[in-house]
């Protein structure tokens, strides 16, 4: 066992804990970051965010060579799919992005200590972390600060168990090895569809069953609504209100046990794969919170102040592991804003400005409220609309499905929140999340000159749209 004497350790390596180790590194810290899996990035990197790009683009292109391209006056001859060099194109990424931090981490000069990290002692002066390592070996690293960014993982389903083969969860999932006849897919948020346009895409049939009435339960309601008819036509079978009770693996396949959600007749399913995909919960088993205090809710969700700090001083959280959106981005920026705090600067991160999207196709983004917040708060509003099937960029491309709609107070004009379905949403949504940013108006966006043709004068009309006068419709 050795000592060492830093400024901040961090636990966990991916989005939110490799930001802050660089952050803080930058401000002149003595930083080390425990990671336990063999290559930094976490989640996000290795089995989440990326390869699950990677796929969804391949899977893009693939279909559209198959289905997208003669009315283009592209013909081709048989299109036939390789799967093994898709996996490999996409662990290819995978592995040139993780060496890329950890490029970053020597140029920073921080340690990476591979291994368990917990937390062996906390106290104003005392706090250390033991490093348990693959062959056994521990390690205490002693530091001023602890940042816990352990993240999440794959909530468990009562009846359906995973094995990563028949029954799957997210990173299973990114690594079949053959296109399944009938995908079934548990859980109608933002990993199962995505999952699901790759696997639909290559071939598979899709059946999507959710608990709620509706997918995408946090998104806005006519957002939702218009993005499952589009998944529909291309091909995916939805089973909403319905819950799984159990789940039988056999030689041939996996037969599922569903049943209405509010009571009914039950019902069999039978696929070649499930996906289960009904959300994410905090990873924070074995860092010995219990042990020191630190307070976390039922959930596992560990609690903090307005500056990432939990009640043992000290002791910061940020990420998956703690309140708000289990998104890579978000935990990004809470790394940032984090290792200032703790360097005696300020900082602050505005929750209503974090974008959320779903990179299916079209892509899905949105920040700020919907509407159903906005009237369940009581808020007068104005909400401007424009149809993709007007702009004119979407016409020369063959993407005319979906709509920009910006929310507006019906008082002051301000941007409360913007929500597009078409053709790179996730690139256009960031036009409305700098203007909340900034406080903006619906008319800061309307007067603002936007170019010819392109996808984002959709936005611009659906602002001029908040004051019923847009040009194009």
């Amino acid at each position: 066992m050795t000592d060492s004497a830093y400024d901040l350790v961090v636990i966990g390596g991916g989005p939110g804990g490799y930001v802050a180790a660089i952050r803080a590194a930058q401000l002149g810290m003595k930083v080390a970051c425990v990671e336990k899996r063999e290559t930094l990035g976490g989640t996000c990197l290795n089995v989440g965010c990326i390869p699950s790009k990677a796929l969804l683009r391949s899977s893009e292109l693939y279909a559209e060579a198959r289905h997208g391209l003669d009315e283009h006056g592209v013909k081709l001859g048989s299109v036939t799919l390789d799967l093994s060099a898709m996996l490999a194109r996409k662990d290819k990424v995978v592995s040139d992005l993780t060496t890329g931090i950890a490029f970053l981490f020597k140029k920073n000069k921080i340690d990476h200590i591979a291994g368990t990290g917990a937390i062996e002692s906390a106290g104003e002066s005392t706090n250390a972390v033991n490093v348990t390592g693959a062959d056994g070996s521990s390690t205490r690293l002693a530091t001023k600060n602890i940042l816990i960014a352990t993240g999440s993982e794959s909530t468990p389903l009562p009846g359906v168990d995973v094995d990563e083969k028949q029954i799957v969860s997210s990173t299973g999932a990114l690594a079949l090895s053959k296109v399944p006849k009938h995908m079934v897919v548990i859980g109608g948020g933002y990993i199962g569809l995505e999952m699901a346009s790759v696997w639909g895409r290559l071939g598979a049939e899709i059946t999507c069953v959710e608990f709620l009435d509706r997918i995408t339960p946090g998104m806005d309601g006519e957002v939702s609504k218009n993005f499952q008819r589009i998944l529909k036509k291309q091909g995916m079978t939805f089973k909403l209100g319905t819950k799984v009770t159990a789940a039988k693996k056999s030689r041939s396949g996996v037969t599922l046990s569903v049943e209405p959600a509010k009571g009914g007749k039950a019902e069999q399913i039978k696929c070649d794969v499930v996906l289960v995909a009904v959300g994410r919960r905090p990873y924070t088993d074995g860092l010995g919170l219990d042990a020191i205090g630190v307070n976390t809710d039922e959930r596992g969700v560990i609690q903090i102040d307005g500056g990432f700090q939990t009640n043992v001083p000290g002791i910061y959280a940020i990420g998956d592991c703690v309140p708000g959106p289990m998104l890579a981005h978000k935990a990004e920026d809470e790394g940032v804003v984090c290792a200032e705090i703790i360097a005696g600067q300020s900082g602050h991160i505005n929750y209503d400005a974090i974008p959320g999207i779903v990179y299916t196709w079209p892509e899905v983004a949105s920040v700020g409220k919907t509407e159903e917040q906005l009237k369940d708060a009581g808020i007068a509003y104005k909400a401007g609309k424009f149809p993709f099937t007007a702009n004119s960029r979407a016409r020369a491309s063959g993407e005319t499905d979906g709509f920009v709609k910006i929310l507006a107070d019906a008082t002051t004009d301000a941007v409360l929140g913007a929500h597009i379905i078409g053709p790179d949403a996730g690139s256009l949504i960031h036009e409305i999340v700098t203007i909340l940013e900034f406080g903006g108006s619906a008319e800061d966006v309307a007067r603002t000159c936007h170019g010819h043709p392109t996808f984002n004068e959709a936005v611009k009309e659906a602002a001029l749209a908040v004051d019923g006068r847009p040009i194009h419709m």
